[in-house]
Order: structure tokens, then C-alpha cells, then sequence
């Protein structure tokens, strides 16, 4: 009866404001992320980045990705690591934290993020002499 009077709506919508923190936390959340969820923290990486699932939601859209509050709007998505990346694209089921085969070989690096764009861009030096050069007046 509930379902035929729209209530469960109304309760999904309610779960989806505490989740968020109330009014004030869900305008915070709508703002940086554009769409309200609600679901489970399954886990979170060493950058501060806290993973999702709700099977709730249909699949390509049940997991996702609340990336740090210090990035603010100014997140990416090469922020997130290569086992969280697997796990959110449905490439394995298992989490990061509780993959028994997950390799660890001490020639991998650490995960960073792409930084073009940034003041920290890889900037090549070059020794040639430029074939254009730009145009001086005389005083």
C-alpha cells in the first residue's frame, strides 16, 4: 500500500538527506557532486576518497566516488588509485583492502594523480634555438 501511495519515495528521499548530513550537508554535497545518493562506505583510499555501493541503484551507477573535501571542485578523476579504479569499473568484486592477490612487487610506484593543467605540470626544457623569434620594436 505504501508503494501505491508513493511513501517509499518519500522514505528514499529521507535516507538520502541523513546520508548527506541534513538540508544544509545535501545543498553541500549537490553543489561539489551535482546528484544526491545515498549507500554504504565500503572503504576509503590513502588520499581521503571514500567509495560508495548501493545495489539500490542500477549497475554503472552503484558504485561511486566522493573524492576528498581539500580538492573541493577542483577534483579528477585520474585521483583515484588503480585498485579503486578496478572496483569501480566492475573489472573485480573484491576490495582493494581485501583482494588476497593483489600484487605488491617493490618496483610499483605510488599512484599520482595527472597534474596537466597545474602549476606542477611537467614542463620540458629545451636548448634548440626557436626558428620563430618574436618581434622586438626599437625605441
Amino acid at each position: 500500500m505504501a508503494k501505491w501511495l508513493g511513501l517509499d519515495k518519500v522514505n528514499n528521499f529521507l535516507q538520502i538527506i541523513k546520508h548527506n548530513g541534513g538540508i544544509w550537508g545535501s545543498l553541500r554535497t549537490l553543489y561539489r557532486m551535482d546528484e544526491l545518493k545515498f549507500g554504504d562506505c565500503v572503504g576509503e583510499d590513502k588520499y581521503g576518497n571514500k567509495y560508495y555501493e548501493n545495489n539500490m541503484y542500477f549497475v554503472g551507477r552503484n558504485r561511486w566516488v566522493v573524492y576528498n573535501p581539500k580538492v573541493h571542485l577542483n577534483y579528477d578523476a585520474s585521483q583515484v588509485p588503480a585498485e579503486w579504479f578496478g572496483w569501480l569499473h566492475y573489472k573485480t568484486d573484491l576490495l582493494p583492502h581485501r583482494d588476497p592477490h593483489r600484487p605488491k612487487y617493490k618496483w610499483m610506484v605510488e599512484h599520482t594523480p595527472n597534474l596537466s593543467g597545474t602549476d606542477k605540470a611537467y614542463m620540458p626544457y629545451s636548448t634548440t634555438k626557436p626558428k620563430i623569434e618574436a618581434w622586438q620594436p626599437k625605441d
